[in-house]
């Protein structure tokens, strides 16, 4: 890879978004970076492997993938280069990588350990606003979130569910569970849950079967979360 061009593509990274030209080149100068090629449908992580590393997207498509232990409910999503695979996994009580990520495409992936990371927030501003920035939001939207499971309407939590689960650049968004799994869940009736499915689709939301339901559109869907940053 050109230097020039490496250089480009940490600075269109989310983590590295505003750092000077000049400090992406000392960060590059003194930081071990790994960068991993892989095919399509090849396995990156295993759910429940340890975050021991960030790993960026550089090129490609990733699809992540998050289920209970019984498989009765499942979350899939992909994600594409530039961005960053669950960066608030590393650190905190759980470090353990919460979906199964695997390749859509051809992928390219940079790699910076734990330590490296450490070492470049401590000395620059920037790169730790922004991670406390990312890191934060997510806190925040898991707060209000649990506020909008337990007073807000049926669309508002099944939209706060997508967007819980799912990263911000994340597309081909797919839930899949069974309507009767899905409707006991947020304790209403089939006729009801059936309906603001219906009310969704028709404004372009989402689309579903019986065991599905695939959203159209997250940035759409995040809509109804006003008070829920992302």
């Amino acid at each position: 890879m050109a230097l020039n061009s490496m250089y480009e593509q940490l600075m269109g990274l989310p983590l590295f978004n505003g750092v000077s030209y000049n400090r992406i080149s000392e960060i590059v100068g003194n930081t071990k970076l790994a960068f991993l090629k892989y095919l399509p449908n090849e396995r990156i992580v295993n759910a429940g492997d340890p975050c021991t590393h960030l790993m960026f997207v550089i090129g490609g498509n990733v699809q992540l993938s998050i289920q209970n232990q019984n498989d009765r409910f499942r979350v899939t999503q992909t994600i594409g280069a530039p961005s960053v695979i669950s960066p608030d996994f590393l650190f905190g009580r759980n470090t353990l990588f919460p979906a199964t990520v695997t390749a859509v495409d051809t992928v390219s992936l940079m790699q910076i350990s734990k330590n490296d990371f450490i070492s470049i927030v401590q000395t620059d501003e920037v790169c730790l606003y922004n991670y406390l920035n990312y890191i934060s939001t997510n806190a925040q939207k898991a707060v209000d979130g649990v506020i909008a499971l337990t007073s807000g309407s049926l669309e508002e939590r099944i939209a706060f569910w997508i967007i819980a689960l799912t990263q911000r650049d994340a597309v081909n968004i797919t839930l899949s569970c069974r309507q009767r799994d899905m409707y006991t869940l947020f304790g209403v009736q089939r006729s009801s849950f059936i309906s603001t499915l219906d009310s969704m689709k028709e404004r372009g939301l989402i689309d579903y079967t019986s065991s599905e339901i695939r959203v159209i559109s997250r940035r759409d869907l995040r809509s109804l979360l006003l008070k829920i940053p992302d």
